[in-house]
């Protein structure tokens, strides 16, 4: 009979006990190609928030060789195979799984029941009041198992009261290749109309010529000359703005062009993903306030910069660093929404401590444990945030939110935790290594549809497309 191991085993090198026996593990697919099916693969505790976060540590994963090719799962699979520890190879994954066949697809048990089975099982047993969240109490279903679906005049409603906004996004593609090549623009303002989307936070890339995709991953590879990404700043702000004026798009700079913004007046705030092009100089924030109309600084990207660490490298500053707590400072005197996306917890424990205003996360999702190398949060990481006033926006790689109604589940799953107030829609939309359940604007009634049969009222709906973001940028704004 196979041994059942479990993932704290194989953390903690506890499974080498189980080396050369038949095992049964269950796990997550990380294929490295995206085909249908697959014979080898990595297995892992949890999806994979993204491929450019492919884990590193070698207790991390465990790699598969199964005896015949098995179907690519966006869920949880069950797999029976041999155990066989590594040894006398530093570089490699520390466990295999050979010979291993499918026994199983397993259901993905979420961190906690959905909204829908808080509101049926508070119907069924008189204890809505219980509920681990706010709930809002929704319109009578025929049975309380079966919430009705939402109808057109629900999800329009959701639309009409809040103006949708996407906390982080390259659409247009709008980000300049790591050459320096200029690609094609794609629409922006169509698919936003269309859609009734009114505002998309617009982000260039500042570290993209000191990064490459390494092992599907997003690595930096070397050290910037002085003065490279400051001059790279200005060609992809120039950029974004061709993009914005081929589009005739609005420029968010202040309340009343926030004020402004509408479904018929689609908008962008100008933003950029990583701060690298400061380069330890705190006047460029003024400069890029000034010359590129920047109201909205990430402050680290995929390389260790002078502001802090981040989740995907190892730690070099121990957080954040006293020149990333004078820009926060200084976004916060200029009007800047100062995002910690992909910053350390330290990072984002101390940046909470020294800033003014509410912080942004703006792409991201909810882990369940403390995972190296992932670009999840845990609740302790969200709550700080939260802690601010601030809002955490949800991304939709594929990997793991298959499609709209998962992806809705998962922005349930952090609102349990923080609270409706404090989530949002971050799609990194043409950032993404992998597809994106939401992939276009004119997605975004669907998404209202999903969020509304998840269980969430209209007013909480309408706060997580767009209301929330809006109340962070106005307290923002000066």
């Amino acid at each position: 009979m196979a041994a059942t191991v479990d993932w704290t085993e194989i953390a903690t090198a506890a499974a080498d006990r189980l080396d050369g026996r038949e095992v049964e593990l269950m796990g997550f697919m990380a294929p490295p190609e995206p085909n249908d099916r697959h014979d080898y693969f990595l297995l892992l505790a949890e999806p994979m928030c993204c491929v450019g976060c492919w884990p590193r540590d070698p207790l991390a994963a465990v790699e598969v060789f199964t005896a015949e090719a098995v179907p690519a799962e966006g869920c949880a699979v069950r797999l029976v195979g041999r155990w066989h520890r590594q040894r006398g190879e530093p570089d490699s994954w520390r466990y295999q799984l050979r010979d291993a066949r499918l026994v199983a697809v397993e259901p993905v048990v979420p961190l906690l029941p959905s909204r829908r089975s808080l509101l049926a099982a508070g119907a069924l047993l008189g204890l809505a009041a219980c509920a681990p969240a706010p709930v809002v109490t929704t319109a009578a279903s025929p049975t309380p198992s079966t919430p009705a679906a939402p109808d057109e005049a629900a999800v329009a409603e959701v639309l009409r009261q809040t103006a949708p906004a996407d906390l982080h996004s390259h659409a247009g593609r709008i980000i300049l290749g790591r050459n320096g090549v200029e690609r094609p623009f794609l629409p922006i303002a169509a698919p936003m109309r269309a859609g009734g989307m009114a505002i998309i936070s617009l982000a260039v890339v500042a570290d993209a010529p000191a990064t490459h995709i390494d092992d599907r991953r997003i690595r930096p590879y070397r050290e910037p000359a002085p003065g490279e990404l400051y001059a790279w700043s200005h060609n992809t702000f120039a950029r974004a703005h061709r993009l914005v004026a081929e589009e005739g798009l609005a420029i968010i700079t202040d309340r009343a062009s926030l004020d402004a913004a509408s479904a018929e007046r689609p908008s962008v705030v100008i933003a950029s993903e990583g701060a690298d092009f400061l380069e330890g100089q705190l006047d460029r924030v003024d400069e890029a306030y000034e010359a590129h109309k920047l109201r909205h600084l990430q402050l680290t990207h995929y390389r260790v910069n002078e502001l802090g660490d981040i989740q995907t490298e190892p730690a070099v500053h121990g957080g954040l660093t006293d020149f990333g707590a004078d820009v926060i400072r200084r976004c916060n005197e200029r009007g800047i929404v100062v995002d910690i996306a992909h910053g350390t917890y330290d990072l984002v424990k101390r940046a909470a401590d020294v800033t003014t205003k509410p912080l942004l996360l703006s792409h991201t999702s909810l882990a369940t444990r403390q995972l190296a190398w992932t670009r999840r949060i845990t609740p302790e990481h969200a709550r700080l945030v939260a802690a601010t006033g601030g809002v955490i926006g949800i991304w939709p790689p594929t990997t793991e939110f298959p499609d709209l109604p998962t992806l809705a589940r998962g922005m349930a799953r952090m609102a349990d935790v923080v609270g409706v107030d404090h989530v949002g829609l971050g799609s990194d939309m043409l950032g993404l290594l992998s597809p994106a359940a939401f992939a276009n604007y004119d997605q975004l009634p669907d998404l209202a549809r999903a969020l509304l049969a998840e269980g969430f009222h209209p007013d909480e709906a309408g706060r997580i497309l767009g209301g929330n973001y809006l109340r962070v940028f106005r307290a923002t704004l000066v």
